[in-house]
Protein backbone atom coordinates (compact mmCIF):
# COMPACT_ATOMS: atom_id res chain seq x y z
CA UNK A 1 0.00 0.00 0.00
CA UNK A 2 1.05 3.27 -0.89
CA UNK A 3 1.02 6.23 1.73
CA UNK A 4 0.73 10.18 1.32
CA UNK A 5 2.18 11.84 4.08
CA UNK A 6 0.56 15.52 4.28
CA UNK A 7 2.28 18.71 5.33
CA UNK A 8 2.61 22.29 5.26
CA UNK A 9 5.73 22.26 2.94
CA UNK A 10 3.54 20.59 0.14
CA UNK A 11 1.34 24.01 -1.03
CA UNK A 12 -1.24 23.82 -3.55
CA UNK A 13 0.73 20.39 -4.48
CA UNK A 14 -1.20 18.99 -2.22
CA UNK A 15 -4.43 18.41 -4.81
CA UNK A 16 -1.95 17.04 -7.47
CA UNK A 17 -0.49 14.24 -4.82
CA UNK A 18 -3.83 13.04 -3.83
CA UNK A 19 -4.70 12.55 -7.56
CA UNK A 20 -1.59 10.92 -8.02
CA UNK A 21 -2.02 8.14 -5.50
CA UNK A 22 -2.82 4.74 -6.64
CA UNK A 23 -6.54 3.62 -5.53
CA UNK A 24 -6.61 2.31 -2.40
CA UNK A 25 -4.12 4.19 -0.90
CA UNK A 26 -3.66 6.08 2.25
CA UNK A 27 -3.24 9.76 3.09
CA UNK A 28 -1.63 10.62 6.75
CA UNK A 29 -2.82 14.03 7.05
CA UNK A 30 -0.64 16.41 9.13
CA UNK A 31 -0.59 19.78 8.67
CA UNK A 32 0.26 20.29 12.44
CA UNK A 33 1.01 23.86 12.35
CA UNK A 34 -2.22 25.16 10.17
CA UNK A 35 -4.73 26.42 12.67
CA UNK A 36 -7.42 24.80 13.92
CA UNK A 37 -10.13 26.48 11.90
CA UNK A 38 -8.26 25.99 8.70
CA UNK A 39 -6.82 22.51 9.25
CA UNK A 40 -10.15 21.00 9.20
CA UNK A 41 -11.31 22.86 6.39
CA UNK A 42 -8.02 21.87 4.26
CA UNK A 43 -9.23 18.11 5.76
CA UNK A 44 -12.96 18.07 4.58
CA UNK A 45 -11.48 18.82 0.46
CA UNK A 46 -9.15 16.10 1.32
CA UNK A 47 -11.60 13.95 2.65
CA UNK A 48 -13.77 14.60 -0.13
CA UNK A 49 -11.30 13.59 -3.01
CA UNK A 50 -10.06 10.73 -1.31
CA UNK A 51 -13.72 9.54 -0.73
CA UNK A 52 -13.87 9.76 -4.63
CA UNK A 53 -10.74 7.89 -5.30
CA UNK A 54 -11.34 5.23 -2.54
CA UNK A 55 -8.49 6.61 -0.46
CA UNK A 56 -8.02 6.09 3.62
CA UNK A 57 -7.20 9.26 5.72
CA UNK A 58 -6.36 9.35 8.74
CA UNK A 59 -5.27 12.33 10.71
CA UNK A 60 -2.14 13.38 13.21
CA UNK A 61 -2.27 15.64 15.94
CA UNK A 62 -3.76 16.90 18.83
CA UNK A 63 -7.01 17.81 17.46
CA UNK A 64 -9.50 14.92 16.84
CA UNK A 65 -10.97 15.11 14.06
CA UNK A 66 -13.53 12.62 11.91
CA UNK A 67 -11.53 10.33 9.15
CA UNK A 68 -11.39 6.68 8.60
CA UNK A 69 -8.70 6.86 11.71
CA UNK A 70 -5.81 8.20 13.70
CA UNK A 71 -1.87 8.69 13.11
CA UNK A 72 -0.53 8.12 16.91
CA UNK A 73 -2.37 8.34 20.17
CA UNK A 74 -5.73 10.06 19.87
CA UNK A 75 -8.89 8.28 20.52
CA UNK A 76 -10.44 6.40 17.43
CA UNK A 77 -13.02 4.28 16.29
CA UNK A 78 -11.15 3.75 12.62
CA UNK A 79 -7.71 2.12 11.88
CA UNK A 80 -4.89 3.37 13.89
CA UNK A 81 -1.26 3.95 12.14
CA UNK A 82 1.64 4.60 14.37
CA UNK A 83 4.98 6.41 13.75
CA UNK A 84 8.15 4.37 15.09
CA UNK A 85 11.80 5.24 14.93
CA UNK A 86 12.73 3.13 17.61
CA UNK A 87 11.89 -0.33 18.50
CA UNK A 88 10.72 1.32 21.90
CA UNK A 89 8.28 3.06 19.64
CA UNK A 90 6.94 0.12 18.14
CA UNK A 91 6.31 -1.57 21.20
CA UNK A 92 3.93 1.09 22.28
CA UNK A 93 2.71 0.73 18.71
CA UNK A 94 2.18 -2.82 19.58
CA UNK A 95 0.23 -2.14 22.96
CA UNK A 96 -1.98 0.96 21.63
CA UNK A 97 -3.05 -2.17 18.51
CA UNK A 98 -2.11 -0.57 15.98
CA UNK A 99 -3.36 -1.09 12.30
CA UNK A 100 -0.19 -0.20 10.97
CA UNK A 101 3.33 1.20 11.76
CA UNK A 102 5.67 3.55 9.71
CA UNK A 103 8.93 3.18 10.58
CA UNK A 104 11.39 6.31 9.75
CA UNK A 105 13.66 7.47 8.47
CA UNK A 106 14.70 4.62 6.36
CA UNK A 107 16.63 7.07 3.83
CA UNK A 108 17.73 10.57 4.54
CA UNK A 109 14.74 13.16 3.78
CA UNK A 110 13.64 16.92 3.98
CA UNK A 111 11.57 15.76 7.31
CA UNK A 112 14.97 14.73 9.09
CA UNK A 113 17.15 16.83 7.85
CA UNK A 114 20.82 15.89 8.28
CA UNK A 115 19.59 12.58 9.98
CA UNK A 116 20.97 9.73 8.22
CA UNK A 117 18.52 7.19 7.17
CA UNK A 118 18.76 3.84 9.04
CA UNK A 119 18.27 1.77 6.00
CA UNK A 120 16.02 -0.97 5.14
CA UNK A 121 17.69 -3.56 7.47
CA UNK A 122 17.18 -2.25 10.35
CA UNK A 123 13.89 -0.30 9.70
CA UNK A 124 12.73 -3.41 8.85
CA UNK A 125 13.56 -4.72 12.22
CA UNK A 126 12.43 -2.36 14.34
CA UNK A 127 8.86 -3.31 13.39
CA UNK A 128 9.27 -6.72 13.15
CA UNK A 129 7.78 -9.69 14.87
CA UNK A 130 5.02 -7.41 15.93
CA UNK A 131 2.23 -8.84 13.86
CA UNK A 132 1.57 -4.98 12.37
CA UNK A 133 2.36 -4.19 9.11
CA UNK A 134 5.84 -2.08 8.19
CA UNK A 135 5.35 0.68 5.67
CA UNK A 136 8.48 2.27 4.97
CA UNK A 137 8.65 6.15 5.35
CA UNK A 138 11.86 8.53 4.69
CA UNK A 139 13.54 9.77 1.28
CA UNK A 140 11.03 6.39 -0.31
CA UNK A 141 10.02 6.50 -3.79
CA UNK A 142 8.53 3.69 -5.93
CA UNK A 143 12.17 2.60 -7.32
CA UNK A 144 13.33 2.35 -3.88
CA UNK A 145 10.42 0.76 -2.73
CA UNK A 146 11.09 -2.28 -5.44
CA UNK A 147 14.11 -2.49 -4.11
CA UNK A 148 13.45 -2.74 -0.60
CA UNK A 149 9.80 -4.36 -0.63
CA UNK A 150 12.02 -8.20 -0.19
CA UNK A 151 12.75 -7.01 3.50
CA UNK A 152 8.96 -7.43 4.37
CA UNK A 153 7.95 -4.06 4.28
CA UNK A 154 3.90 -4.04 3.71
CA UNK A 155 4.08 -0.73 1.89
CA UNK A 156 5.76 2.56 1.61
CA UNK A 157 5.16 6.20 2.19
CA UNK A 158 6.72 9.60 1.11
CA UNK A 159 5.72 13.42 0.71
CA UNK A 160 8.10 14.41 -1.62
CA UNK A 161 7.96 11.63 -3.85
CA UNK A 162 3.96 12.42 -5.05
CA UNK A 163 5.00 15.85 -5.17
CA UNK A 164 7.55 15.62 -7.87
Amino acid sequence: MRWLMTDERMGDALWRALMRLPLGSGVVFRHYATPERERRALLRRVKRIARSRGLVVVVAGKFVIAADGVHGRAQTHGIRTWPAHSRGEALAGKRAEADAMFVSPVYPTRSHDGAAGIGPARAMQIGRGLGIPVIALGGMTESRWRQIRRFGFHGWAAIDAWIR
